[in-house]
């Protein structure tokens, strides 16, 4: 996380509105600007507003103790939850996205249909939350910022777009997101950011997982032998960086902490150590506790220390 403002953004992101008042209080009485993030997942329209409208009551408790706040409207909502794109899983609706045709077919109305559902959350959640209010975006939603105070984009940084990268964030930040009205003049968040942590991974950008398989209970085992890259990890979450900062990109959030799913297994089958595919800047341990950390069940990642790092000399 960055910001070129005189606070440090932390971003807390979940399902669980009890669990992320606590952990957003927790970062506001550390001194951070918090950015309030329900993530709702396969939820129904309805099922969302009523989402926003108990956390953004929580955030503005918070918001009322002194703290600077950031409500985040959602995040990927095509993507991860239904009636915006076809589809009856994420998975499926990811899937199409590998479909460049299909992608063009339903362009125009799925931003349609987000931008209706988005004015009615913003109205639910300024109703009840004082502060600024963003939503995370994918492209293709062709999101309408008049609404918004910030512009947030999810953004990741693949070999077929390496070349062109660090151009098209200044042109973010300039006239911000392509064909999409009211965002130019308004700060722009990248909030998601990061890679894999395997050799190669870099290049997939936001499709580091595809190394993984899948049942309906969650992560099996990985698709072949990969090699471990903590190194290759740290190295692009600072070029990335680098290039949002050099951009004047206003606040930037790396994802992630850690996923609790694709657990570290270094003993046996190579297939079955998760945390390869894992975008966390820990690694999960399968079972145990860590030991940079004693107390908890994890251990830093070369990603964790280079981002501690950066942040301390800017």
């Amino acid at each position: 996380m960055s910001s070129s403002g005189g606070w440090r953004p932390g971003g807390v992101r979940g399902r669980h509105p009890d669990r992320l008042e606590f952990a957003a209080s927790c970062a506001a009485e550390l001194g951070l600007e918090v950015w309030f993030s329900p993530y709702p997942l396969e939820l129904t329209s309805d099922e969302m507003l009523a989402l926003f409208a108990d956390c953004a009551e929580r955030a503005e408790r918070i918001r009322r103790r002194g703290a600077t706040v950031v409500f985040v409207a959602g995040a990927e909502l095509s993507l991860m939850n239904k009636g915006f794109l076809p589809g009856d899983s994420t998975d499926e609706r990811v899937l199409l996205l590998k479909q460049p045709e299909r992608v063009r077919e339903h362009i125009g109305v799925v931003g349609a249909r987000v931008n209706e559902f988005l004015g009615r959350a913003v109205a639910v959640v300024r109703e009840r939350f004082g502060g600024a209010v963003t939503y995370a975006s994918v492209p293709l939603e062709r999101v309408d910022w008049t609404p918004f105070d910030i512009v947030s984009v999810d953004l990741y940084r693949s070999a077929e777009h390496a070349e062109g990268f660090a151009d098209g964030v200044r042109d973010l930040v300039t006239h911000g997101p392509q064909g999409t009205p009211g965002g130019r003049g308004k700060p722009l968040a990248i909030t998601e950011f990061g890679s894999a942590g395997y050799r190669g991974a870099g290049d997939r950008g936001a499709l580091g997982l595809e190394i993984v398989e899948y049942d309906r209970t969650g992560p099996l085992r990985l698709n072949g032998v990969h090699a471990r890259d903590e190194e290759g990890q740290a190295a692009n979450v600072l070029e990335l960086l680098r290039a949002f900062d050099a951009g004047g990109v206003d606040s930037t959030f790396v994802f992630t902490f850690a996923l609790y799913d694709h657990v570290h297994r270094p003993d046996g089958d190579p297939r079955d150590d998760l945390d390869l595919a894992s975008y966390g800047i820990v690694k999960v341990l399968d079972s145990g506790l860590g030991t940079a950390y004693p107390d908890l069940p994890w251990e830093p990642k070369a990603a964790f220390a280079a981002l501690a790092g950066y942040h301390r000399e800017h």
